[in-house]
């Protein structure tokens, strides 16, 4: 492992705190530079397989679902560490079920129970890109149905 700020090799661990239940949070600092960054370890687990809308079949990309839930949540008031709580319960979610396979849209659904109770705002972004919205109309609906679910 290297320093993400000055690249050494030369680091000491912190703190050491378990994160989920195979996940484990490490505060690292470097010796050289002195600085401290965090770094979450977690352990493999059987590669799961998405089943897209086409019946398509791929392996599940941990950094897709990151981007999508990052792109969602751009400018709002959300903390690097709500994102990736987000993210990791996501996966984990995945993770959980029996079959090593799983279709895109319970992962649709799932991401947009997590980021409505997040951000509303990151949830209808999401939702407008997930369920391909085609008119002002959808996201008035949308909208609305939030409104009557606070």
């Amino acid at each position: 492992m290297r320093c993400p700020f000055c690249n050494s090799q030369s680091m000491k661990v912190v703190d050491k705190r378990d994160h989920t239940e195979d996940s484990v949070r490490r505060r690292r600092e470097c010796i050289d530079c002195e600085r401290r960054f965090t770094t979450h370890e977690r352990i493999e687990n059987i590669d799961l397989r998405v089943v897209k809308k086409s019946g398509d079949r791929v392996t599940f990309d941990r950094n897709k679902l990151r981007k999508g839930i990052m792109r969602a949540c751009e400018k709002r008031p959300i903390s690097t560490e709500q994102l990736q709580n987000t993210i990791i319960s996501v996966e984990n979610e995945l993770r959980s079920n029996d079959t090593p396979e799983i279709h895109s849209k319970i992962i649709g659904e799932l991401v947009m129970r997590k980021l409505r109770k997040l951000d509303k705002v990151a949830y209808v972004r999401f939702a407008s890109v997930y369920k391909d919205f085609a008119d002002i109309g959808s996201f008035e609906d949308m909208i609305n149905n939030l409104r009557k679910g606070d």
